[in-house]
């Protein structure tokens, strides 16, 4: 087998997470025109979007059996490539049934590439022999911030929400397949009797509960900022969009900076400051109601939840006795359950007592996070 440099196995790894970042940042902007297009209601689009997470739900177990018989380094390709031709099919749609199936199929391809390329990071990172996952979580980041920036663009042109899209999806593709020959080859289980589930350990069960609140806040994010701009704050479509890519930017910045914090204080310290930075900002500016406040409040929680799911998958990539793919995928699928929840519980909390109160859910899960961070180990 013939060694790869680290460093150019890291610009593959990191192509592919940015890819990734730009790919779901390119959607997103698009969900109030979708919703509108479908006449949904809040509670509506709740449900719909819970599609996209049960997808995601549903592929991540064989994921991690995939990974293991496979090779992490297949399953990134075979993942890659299918979610940039998914990333069409949800505005393509012409009912609701085929928007929750095309959202399904996208959720799926999402949480295989999930699983994937953070098995990926983790052997990257072993070679390092230093932290760097959180880097790798910055350029999903990065990719969120020029994804939603593009699409921001692209609605205030008045370029067509298809177009935009298959541009993107060519585009996205051929970024992949630059990286693919620099993945790390990466060694398959022989053993097809390995189980597809499995009972989680107490440790990875913990890192799961976090992990759920984690994901549930970010999902929320993505799906509800730019509908709360845009409906509850009655912006136009192209400031509702600016609202993601705060987000986007303020946690691309905080990963980056993310394996310097971890190293110096420890991940307790790191998840315990950054839940209260979340749940705080956006708290304050739920309070204040004001257009430029919400998308400081965005900001402040991209900035506070940007190193949650970095230091919670790479903990779970170390958990011994545990294949890092299956583990991976044990603590992404309990995750991905606050994902889930998330869109259809927004929601229906929104048709109740209204999309900003409802919000503050997401306050309520990165306060959580914060409490319960001393379920993670002090340094690593």
């Amino acid at each position: 087998m013939t060694h790869r440099p680290p460093s150019r196995a890291r610009f593959a790894v990191s192509t592919v997470f940015f890819v990734n970042g730009v790919v779901l940042a390119s959607w997103v902007p698009h969900v109030p025109a979708v919703k509108a297009r479908h006449g949904l209601s809040d509670g509506g689009l709740g449900i719909v979007l819970l599609s996209m997470a049960a997808g995601a739900v549903l592929a991540l177990p064989a994921a991690g059996w995939m990974v293991g018989r496979l090779g992490s380094r297949t399953m990134t390709a075979v993942a890659a490539v299918a979610l940039c031709l998914a990333l069409l099919l949800p505005v393509l749609s012409s009912t609701v049934g085929l928007l929750c199936l095309a959202l399904a199929v996208l959720g799926a391809c999402n949480g295989t590439l999930d699983v994937s390329m953070n098995a990926q990071a983790g052997l990257v990172e072993a070679d390092y022999r230093r932290p760097i996952m959180s880097s790798f979580h910055g350029l999903f980041s990065l990719g969120g911030l020029t994804g939603a920036a593009l699409a921001s663009a692209g609605i205030w042109l008045g370029v067509g929400a298809s177009r935009h899209l298959l541009v993107m999806a060519l585009v996205s593709m051929c970024a992949v397949a630059t990286a693919l020959p620099c993945l790390v080859p990466s060694r398959a289980v022989e053993d097809s009797r390995r189980r597809v589930l499995a009972r989680p350990t107490r440790a990875l069960l913990g890192l799961g509960i976090l992990a759920f609140f984690a994901l549930l806040a970010e999902g929320a994010m993505a799906d509800w900022s730019a509908v709360y701009l845009r409906d509850a704050l009655r912006t136009g479509p192209a400031f509702a969009a600016a609202g993601f890519a705060a987000f986007s930017l303020a946690m691309a910045v905080g990963r980056l900076a993310g394996d310097g914090l971890a190293s110096r204080f420890g991940p307790r310290r790191v998840l315990r400051a950054s839940g209260a930075t979340a749940a705080l900002g956006l708290g304050a500016a739920l309070g204040i109601g004001e257009p430029a406040a919400g998308v400081a409040g965005c900001g402040m929680v991209g900035l506070g939840i940007a190193n949650l799911i970095p230091l919670l998958f790479s903990g779970a990539g170390r958990v011994p006795g545990v294949q890092a793919g299956t583990a991976l995928a044990a603590v992404a699928t309990t995750g991905y359950l606050g994902f889930l929840a998330g869109p259809p519980l927004i929601g229906l909390a929104a048709d109740a007592v209204g999309l900003p109160s409802a919000l503050g859910i997401v306050s309520g899960c990165c306060a959580v996070v914060a409490l319960g961070a001393r379920a993670v180990g002090g340094r690593s």
